[in-house]
């Protein structure tokens, strides 16, 4: 697994498949959710450089679900939950990353790992150009601001030293990035010692200089650097060049070709997110297909976005447990501000917040909850043998965990929090349907 590693961070792509069967051989019959997951987090990077992105994804859910097994998880775990981030972020899955992200923040320090080791500032870098790939530099701006605050609090903390190499790469990058957007003062030219030599610390020292060229008002420079190199589109996505190229042509006063360049950036940047998702829902259609006629039947009951149980699955299961006389709360949870993201921001940004959002539910639940997307922006959480008390504290937990979320990031400007209501349902009580008619009332009431 390490040498699988070491190859992805090299950009050996040609040795990287037999190094995952290797790997995957020997962690066969080995029972410990970390190795699994790990590696699942390692084969989502070679399923996409292999052109199979709908794998990709899948290896992403298995990871997350792997390592959300892991019962005392360690050191060890809180590295699988990084690269599954830096995994997932190379695949474009930015929010899915920061969810990942947050997980190995949680896991490390009480493992001895610091967080200057897990601050992972390539992930939120890639999220924040692709902000200003679609549009949004304002949000890339605030994100990079973010960024470049950080090398100064960790050298005041005496902390700078835990960053890792490649860190060191995307922090320079950042505030290479601002200053040729015209915000901040550049970094000193030349390429620092302690960087790294992964594949994308290369494209980082290289896509710097064409930054630098931009800040110091020498766009012709920037423009004939660009046109000597071929970073990877693993690195900042494969629209980033063009988006660099806009900028030194927009200082040099091209506007035309600015103009024509930032055309390409966004059509690269929705070409590439069009991809993804069908990729994605191709392969969990696929899945599904197979899933039913291994049951003898076709109906789908899985929500092909979030990966959830969907509406018809929660019928069947809900009606099959009432039919019973069992005691159940019932909950329906509504995303507070999501039209307008959806608004502002266009679906694509909304189905990313769908996406963490139903992955912080799922991550709060209790054993043995269903926690399934009803349709639309409207989840529902059912609790066995729960009551009132029980609800009030899931309910409180889900506050908790949707405002801890860094929203802003996915919806930069656009706030976004949750509505929660609950009914009691039971054999002699109230259906599903009803209950979610109750519940659905007191969360509007609250």
């Amino acid at each position: 697994m390490q040498r699988l590693g070491a190859l992805l961070n090299l950009g050996r792509g040609a040795e990287c498949a037999a190094a995952a069967d290797a790997a995957w051989a020997a962690v066969h019959d080995l029972p410990d959710p970390y190795l699994r997951g790990h590696l699942h987090a390692y084969a989502a990077v070679v399923a996409h450089r292999a052109g199979t992105p709908d794998r990709g994804a899948a290896h992403l859910v298995h990871a997350e679900r792997a390592l959300g097994g892991v019962d005392a998880p360690g050191d060890e775990t809180a590295w699988a939950w990084h690269d599954l981030a830096v995994a997932a972020s190379c695949l474009g899955f930015h929010g899915f990353a920061l969810t990942a992200l947050e997980h190995a923040r949680q896991v490390g320090p009480p493992a001895g790992v610091p967080a200057e080791a897990l601050a992972a500032p390539g992930v939120r870098l890639r999220g924040a150009v692709a902000l200003d790939h679609l549009g949004d530099t304002d949000g890339c701006l605030r994100a990079l601001r973010d960024l470049t605050a950080e090398p100064d609090r960790f050298a005041g903390a005496g902390t700078g030293h835990l960053v890792r190499p490649g860190g060191r790469a995307a922090y320079r990058y950042a505030a290479a990035r601002r200053a040729a957007l015209g915000d901040g003062p550049a970094p000193a030219s030349g390429e620092p010692a302690g960087t790294g030599d992964s594949m994308r610390a290369r494209d980082l020292h290289q896509l710097t200089a064409v930054c630098l060229a931009v800040a110091a008002a020498r766009p012709a420079d920037a423009l004939t650097r660009l046109a000597a190199v071929t970073p990877s589109p693993e690195t900042l996505g494969a629209a980033e060049p063009a988006r660099l190229r806009a900028v030194a042509h927009a200082a040099a006063g091209a506007h035309a070709e600015a103009h024509a360049a930032d055309r390409l950036c966004f059509q690269l940047a929705a070409a590439r997110f069009d991809r993804l998702r069908e990729g994605y829902l191709e392969g969990v259609a696929t899945r599904l297909d197979l899933d039913g006629q291994r049951r003898g039947g076709s109906e789908a009951l899985t929500d092909p976005l979030t990966g959830l149980p969907n509406r018809r699955f929660l019928e069947r299961w809900v009606g099959s447990m009432l039919a019973r006389g069992e005691r159940a709360a019932i909950g329906v949870c509504d995303i507070a501000g999501f039209a307008a993201v959806n608004e502002r921001h266009g679906r694509h940004v909304g189905d990313l917040v769908l996406q963490r959002f139903a992955a912080v539910l799922n991550r709060v639940m209790r054993r043995g909850d269903v926690v399934a997307r009803y349709g639309g922006d409207e989840f529902v959480v059912v609790l066995p043998g729960a009551g009132p008390a029980q609800a009030a504290e899931v309910s409180r937990r889900i506050s908790t965990a949707v405002a801890g979320q860094d929203w802003a990031a996915l919806a930069p400007g656009t706030p976004v929090a949750v509505t929660v209501g609950w009914a009691d349902g039971t054999a002699t009580g109230r259906g599903l349907t009803s209950a979610l008619a109750a519940a659905s009332a007191r969360r509007a009431a609250a």
